[in-house]
């Protein structure tokens, strides 16, 4: 049972009205930090006089169970918690010796100074992976085919109606799934979404496992276009933003932490 003391603010009303960030200083922040601890840096797009972002950290260490992960998030302008978890991560220099990293900070910087979901022409990127139109994620798309496959990747997110935090998992080979400790890890610090349904999809304790028929994703998001061309593991964290940033962040960064080190 989750017995955490933190409570919903009662701000989001019909869409995000939470705090806000400058991603301009966030991702300078973000390319410090980067820079100082080993990692390189790749602009592989501008929008509206703003960089998409790829890093990259090679592993330290090659061993039989090295592996190669990606992680995204910033994809939604109104979901402050993933920038700011990926800097906090960063800085905590946490990273397992044996992963080679691929890590995309902001997907749509746009959105987050318009405070809004979707980019500039109202667009949501995270819809456009299947027929796409906008450039951001034609631009993402060309630097994805670009890169190797990956072992596993994850796709930070917010959600402004949840109760709690959430997560999907796909995981069409049924490998050795870190998704409980992930919610173990993040029900010390944020509350769970036990709702049975999520998003109109079932949930159990905070989990959802959606179907892999693309006949049934007319607008694919970022993550099913990874299951279906780089990855055969993939998960979308959510966490739920009518909390305080501060708890949103500290529940991406324990998830995150944890699954890295499962």
């Amino acid at each position: 049972m989750n017995l955490l003391r933190v409570q919903k603010l009662g701000k989001n009303l019909g869409r995000y009205f939470g705090e806000t960030i400058d991603i301009r200083a966030v991702l300078r922040e973000i390319d410090v930090a980067a820079g100082t601890r080993g990692w390189t840096s790749e602009i592989f797009h501008e929008v509206g006089g703003l960089p998409l972002i790829a890093l990259h950290r090679a592993a330290f260490s090659q061993t039989p169970d090295a592996k190669r992960l990606y992680i995204s998030t910033g994809i939604h302008g109104d979901e402050p918690a993933g920038p700011l978890a990926v800097l906090e991560l960063i800085r905590e220099n946490r990273w397992p010796e044996n992963a080679e990293i691929f890590l995309l900070p902001c997907l749509n910087p746009v959105g987050f100074t318009r405070n809004q979901r979707e980019n500039a022409d109202g667009k949501d990127l995270n819809r456009d992976y299947r027929n796409t139109e906008s450039s951001e994620v034609a631009a993402h798309i060309r630097w994805l085919e670009r890169q190797p496959n990956f072992d596993t990747t994850f796709c930070l997110h917010e959600d402004w109606e949840s109760h709690g935090f959430y997560l999907y998992e796909l995981n069409p080979d049924q490998q050795p799934s870190p998704a409980r400790a992930m919610l173990d890890a993040v029900a010390q610090v944020c509350p769970i979404d036990l709702s049975p349904v999520i998003e109109d999809r079932d949930a159990d304790r905070g989990l959802i496992n959606p179907s892999l028929d693309p006949a049934t994703r007319p607008l694919w998001p970022e993550a099913f276009w990874l299951i279906q061309n780089k990855t055969r593991h993939s998960y979308t964290l959510e966490a739920p933003s009518d909390f305080p940033l501060k708890t949103r962040v500290n529940a991406l960064v324990a998830a995150m932490n944890k699954a890295l080190h499962f």
